[in-house]
């Protein structure tokens, strides 16, 4: 239960090894780069945009030609392979690429081409097709499909509405341009909705004859064509067939290129690492001869980089103290166990400077509900064993990755508990099948008692849960209340509610109400309950004339206690959240029964057998998978509402080291031995 400490590095170094220890730097990514030094006179920042940009554009090329790979060539994966992590490599495979960088970018940009040409082939064919679609009507014709004129006549395809006959259109041309006496109409072949046709006549009647055509709805060809339309097509289709074959050339280069993935995969890599390391060139500040670099790291780590690079480098490094108001970038360091649980925290917010690490107890809290809620041990088999042998089947899955199936591993196990002491194995499975097909009914014993039958029970027991949850929320408050020297705060804000609630909850406890609830009678002697009415009353005259003592006013400051102790409802809400543990437990118990019941209605045969067991396999997976995402909410939702509500804030700035950020392969981490 810690944050790591955090110190200050300041470097200073000559320009001659500024590449060098850059490198080392982003290899080891243990420092986060901060401002040192602020540009004057002497010491100027480099204008690095153009550098980085450049690498940025050569790491997005490489990353298109592995898609472009992708589409022509999948890459085998199984279906774990988002659990593999990255590929790992010596650093003498990553130099080897590196040496190899510029024919590799070549051979990105040829994949590219490649690419490109393979589409505009595919959309020359598809322009062919098109052209010879429009051909077809025409084949017929046995001239260029063109407007053609010798001296004293012109020729001109077109097109008519359908229905349009020759004597049709000689009726046109007699009403509407009575002049053209010598034009012949060929209908060349026709369509439901147009007419295709050939008309030739003489030079100085077309322009009249083809302005009466059209005031009918005569329209030339889109295109001319200098061959007959059966020539055409017949050269079109030779066309296709040389651009099918171009298609197959590229397909089958670009397939010849696969085995460049893995290198292309590494110098893309490398690409995205320079960028990074260009960034962070653009904000040192250096002069003609030195720079500076520094920024926050972990004190684990500050003596031993600081060693190193005095040793093999003629600089200067100065570790020091971060400044008492100084927020530094937060790094949560746990037990093995606790530490999957530090993206639950993560995710609500890391501690500012000042708070602790809630992730150790709250973990132990995190897996006891969470195993509660789930309460089947067959459920909790299932999912111990799931991410048990993902974990230790794929370690190079991410740290992220790897944290969360161990979270889930815990809660699994916790739930096995919780179902043995429930008595839950996929609901009442052994009762039903041993009825069924026995004869005889086999019911498992509940360690302690079975929740569908005991109701109550599990609603008292979830509710004490909840008191001890907030209870120890409390407590915590009240550690930092004493550390941080403030006592008269301690006393106020943590003693005096804690003697309310003990006092209200000892009233409560032998009330008939409780009596009713529980179906249960306490009776305490009359001292303790005496006792419990002095607390209550002496912690709420407390709260009443404490909570507000910063204010001088007397009314103003009884006003705001008055209004503090309203906040006893809240609490009374926040102990009622936990009846959810109540209704999640029932829920999964609830549901498994009756995917039992739908099974065991089946007849006794063979076709009733092998039903009972899809019946079994589906619903239970479907249970599992249900109950499993509501316990997970629901055990977030009382770890960041109710617990952390009673003394964490979070909000702290995660720490981001200058380091290899990779997207393929990783190479075998440095040391600074």
């Amino acid at each position: 239960m810690a944050v790591v400490k955090m110190q200050k590095i300041s470097i200073c170094a000559l320009k001659k090894n500024r590449k060098a220890i850059l490198e080392k730097l982003q290899s080891l990514g243990v420092l986060e780069i901060g401002r040192v030094l602020d540009e004057d006179a002497d010491f100027r920042r480099m204008d690095t945009v153009g550098k980085k940009q450049g690498f940025e554009k050569a790491a997005a090329s490489v990353d298109q030609s592995l898609e472009i790979l992708d589409r022509y060539i999948p890459e085998e994966r199984s279906m774990f392979a988002a659990l593999e992590g990255k590929k790992l490599i010596t650093p003498e495979e990553g130099q080897n690429v590196q040496e190899e960088r510029r024919e590799l970018l070549k051979t990105a940009k040829l994949i590219y081409d490649l690419d490109r040409e393979h589409a505009e082939q595919f959309a020359a064919i598809t322009k062919l097709m098109n052209s010879i679609e429009s051909l077809t009507p025409w084949l017929a014709l046995d001239v260029p499909l063109k407007a053609m004129k010798t001296e004293r006549a012109v020729f001109f395809p077109g097109t008519m509405p359908g229905g349009t006959t020759a004597e049709k259109v000689y009726g046109i041309l007699a009403e509407k341009a009575p002049e053209a006496e010598s034009v012949d109409v060929h209908i060349i072949s026709q369509e439901q909705s147009t007419v295709y046709l050939a008309l030739i006549c003489l030079s100085e009647e077309a322009g009249a004859v083809e302005e009466a055509l059209r005031s009918e709805g005569f329209a030339r060809p889109s295109q001319a064509w200098d061959e007959t339309p059966a020539r055409q097509k017949e050269q079109m289709e030779k066309q296709i067939q040389a651009c099918q074959g171009r298609i197959s050339e590229i397909e089958e280069q670009i397939k010849a290129l696969a085995d460049e993935r893995e290198r292309l995969k590494i110098v893309a890599d490398y690409y995205r690492v320079r960028a990074d390391k260009y960034e962070v060139l653009g904000e040192l500040p250096q002069s003609d001869r030195t720079f500076f670099i520094g920024g926050y790291i972990p004190a684990s780590a500050a003596r031993k980089v600081a060693d190193y690079l005095t040793e093999r480098y003629d600089c200067m490094v100065d570790v020091e103290e971060l400044e008492e108001d100084e927020e530094p970038p937060v790094i949560l360091k746990n037990n093995p166990f606790s530490a999957n649980m530090e993206g639950v925290v993560e995710s609500y917010g890391l501690p500012v400077k000042g708070e602790i690490d809630p992730t150790t107890i709250m973990s132990f809290f995190y897996v006891f509900f969470f195993g509660m809620m789930l309460s089947d041990a067959a459920y909790g088999v299932i999912v111990a064993v799931v991410c048990g042998i993902l974990v230790l089947k794929f370690p190079r899955m991410s740290p992220g990755m790897k944290k969360s199936l161990k979270l889930f591993f815990y809660c699994g196990l916790s739930t096995i508990v919780w179902g043995i002491l429930f008595g839950g194995y996929f609901g009442n499975i052994v009762d039903i099948v041993s009825a069924k097909f026995f004869g005889t009914t086999i019911t498992p014993p509940a360690l302690w008692f079975v929740p569908l039958n005991e109701p109550m029970k599990l609603l008292l027991y979830s509710l004490l849960f909840g008191v001890i949850h907030l209870f120890t929320g409390l407590a915590i408050k009240g550690y930092l209340c004493i550390r941080d020297g403030k006592i008269m705060d301690f006393f106020c804000d943590v003693v005096l509610w804690f003697m309310l609630l003990a006092g209200l909850i000892l009233l409560l406890l032998p009330s008939d109400l409780f009596a009713s609830i529980a179906q249960m009678e306490i009776v305490f002697p009359g001292w303790l309950n005496t006792l419990a009415k002095a607390l209550a009353i002496i912690g709420a005259a407390g709260i009443v004339l404490m909570s507000g003592r910063s204010n001088r006013n007397p009314a103003l400051r009884i006003a705001l206690g008055a209004y503090d102790l309203y906040n006893i409802t809240g609490w009374l809400s926040d102990v009622l959240s936990y009846s959810r543990l109540l209704a999640l437990g029932l829920a999964t118990g609830v549901i498994a029964s009756v995917i039992n019941q739908m099974g065991s209605m089946l007849p006794n045969n063979v076709i009733g057998i092998l039903c009972f067991i899809l019946i079994f396999i589906v619903g239970h997976a479907m249970n599992l998978a249900i109950n499993l995402l509501g316990a997970y909410v629901h055990t977030n939702r009382l770890q960041f509402v109710e617990f952390f509500g009673k003394f964490y804030e979070g909000g702290g700035r995660p720490f981001h080291p200058f380091r290899e950020n990779t997207k393929y392969a990783e190479i075998k981490e440095e040391t600074l031995s």
